[in-house]
């Protein structure tokens, strides 16, 4: 009676599953683009006293803080990209991964180009520092314009994970070096030490996000062919019931109805004149 109650009412409620299931699926990936990119929206709207001006009111009219107004389009782009993540996996019907890889290439595409005329009025330490995030993302677009035509090559999927953590991080650092510099005081652009150094801890960033984009995969690795194997060989053992798979489970369901069909039928058939 008791493995029977545990082979027919296993611990975790339909509900449950069904619960956990629902939020194994949500693309917690786009809800982060998703705020992060209207969290820095706002901040770029609200960082200028007189506002997102687009066009003076002299005359004649220029347009106004064109700098700003490319970091509001880079975080839009963004906020669109989390959104079509977020419409692909929990939205549509059937998830579309080639709508989520178009649109990511299409941004960084985009993001190419506001890079190359966002570093034109630039120069020093902070020209240096855009064209060197410039060049991460071109190779970036390169990988992810050949991902188009073979989506499941590893050797690709390794290089974009790569390339985007580099990314990410050369971004940090050029917040730092731009914005608020470790020292405290502003890097000068003439002097060709400083230069130098921005490429020596460009350098260190692929060292490290290499690093540790090796140390996840070999403990990954590690982790696999070490524990797996065994776990799969003492998996019966220690608790039967959950190596059992539905197939089973519905098997059994299916004779105990097939069984009560066959008892019915055959007290009707007694019953009956």
């Amino acid at each position: 009676m008791i493995l029977k109650g545990c082979v027919l009412y296993p611990l975790c409620s339909p509900r449950n599953k069904q619960r956990c299931s629902r939020l194994w699926k949500i693309s917690y990936g786009g809800l982060l683009k998703i705020v992060t990119g209207s969290l820095l929206t706002f901040y770029v709207v609200l960082c200028l006293d007189s506002g997102m001006v687009l066009m003076s009111k002299q005359v004649p009219s220029r347009f106004m803080y064109p700098k700003e107004w490319q970091h509001l389009t880079m975080f839009i782009l963004l906020t669109l990209n989390g959104c079509v993540d977020f419409m692909s996996k929990n939205v549509l019907p059937q998830r579309c991964v080639g709508l989520e890889k178009g649109t990511l290439v299409l941004i960084i595409y985009q993001l190419l180009l506001l890079m190359v005329s966002h570093a034109k009025d630039s120069e020093g330490v902070e020209l240096h520092v855009h064209s060197l995030l410039i060049l991460v993302v071109f190779l970036l677009l390169l990988v992810l314009t050949a991902q188009l035509w073979a989506p499941n090559m590893c050797h690709l999927q390794l290089m974009e994970t790569f390339l985007m953590l580099m990314m990410g991080s050369w971004l940090m650092q050029a917040g730092f070096i731009l914005y608020r510099p470790v020292s405290g005081y502003p890097w000068q652009d003439d002097d060709i030490s400083d230069i130098m150094f921005v490429t020596t801890f460009f350098c260190w960033h692929v060292m490290i996000d290499a690093s540790f984009l090796l140390g996840i995969y070999g403990f990954s690795s590690f982790w696999y062919h070490c524990y797996s194997p065994s776990l799969k060989l003492t998996g019966p053992k220690e608790a039967p019931y959950y190596a059992s798979t539905p197939g089973p489970l519905y098997k059994l369901l299916q004779e105990v109805e097939q069984s009560e069909k066959e008892d019915q039928a055959l007290l009707f058939s007694k019953s009956s004149p």
